[in-house]
């Protein structure tokens, strides 16, 4: 089964608006995990507009499953990252303003900073995962630095998806395919929902996990966050 990790980034910029502890990002995470997922994401971005730091810290003494800290690997992200130590850590070019992630890194210009910061982390036995458009050459790169794994763009799948889901997967197949030859495990992430997530689960082979935040997130508020969680691992069973 794919497995599912769930962002929380979403709960976390709903307390920052009104300040205090409602709701409990740490709270959340136990619950999130409770209901069958089986890793925590977050991404801690410079202006601490969602995740904070802190959180980052105490989420690490609760999660039982698997920790992934997404960012763009600034030298305050890695000193977060291999102090905190999760199971894996998935590498995003975001900008420091961005407001989601919205493109993959370009491996092969950034191959040689890309292997540098891969060396870091494995150094510290943490998994490290590289953010990716599905093209071909760009995950053919990945493998040049030692990565583990792709994480797949799929924001422009879900986009399509409504349109013609066929024309909208190939891209992700090739990709794939591409990846399990170079010995990459597969992830996926970026708008995946209820919508679109089984189809994209049953045609790419040897997917492994997808990471899902505002979709599960806005789920949520009309099926309850356990219901939700159970309706994302459904679309995630066995293909």
């Amino acid at each position: 089964m794919t497995r599912l990790s769930v962002n929380i980034n979403k709960i976390a910029t709903i307390r920052n608006s009104r300040g205090g502890n409602i709701p409990n990002v740490i709270q959340v995470a136990n619950d999130i995990q409770r209901f069958g997922a089986q890793g925590i994401t977050v991404h801690p971005r410079p202006d601490g507009r969602h995740i904070r730091r802190d959180d980052v810290i105490e989420l690490k003494k609760v999660i039982t499953t698997e920790f992934n800290i997404e960012g763009n690997p600034t030298d305050s992200f890695i000193e977060l990252v291999t102090l905190v130590m999760p199971e894996q850590v998935t590498l995003v070019p975001d900008a420091h303003d961005a407001i989601t992630s919205s493109t993959g890194w370009n491996t092969i210009k950034n191959e040689s900073f890309l292997t540098s910061v891969v060396k870091e982390f494995k150094k510290f036995k943490i998994r490290v995962s590289i953010f990716v458009d599905p093209i071909e050459k760009m995950v053919e790169a990945v493998a040049k630095t030692d990565a583990d794994r792709v994480e797949l763009y799929t924001e422009p799948y879900a986009t399509g998806y409504t349109k013609n889901r066929e024309e909208a997967i190939a891209s992700y197949v090739k990709a794939a395919a591409v990846a399990g030859n170079c010995g990459l495990g597969i992830n996926a992430g970026h708008d995946l929902g209820l919508i679109n997530l089984q189809y994209f689960n049953q045609k790419i082979k040897g997917l492994l996990e997808v990471s899902i935040g505002h979709a599960l997130i806005s789920d949520a508020l009309y099926y309850g966050l356990e219901n939700t969680v159970g309706m994302y691992l459904d679309c995630l069973k066995e293909k």
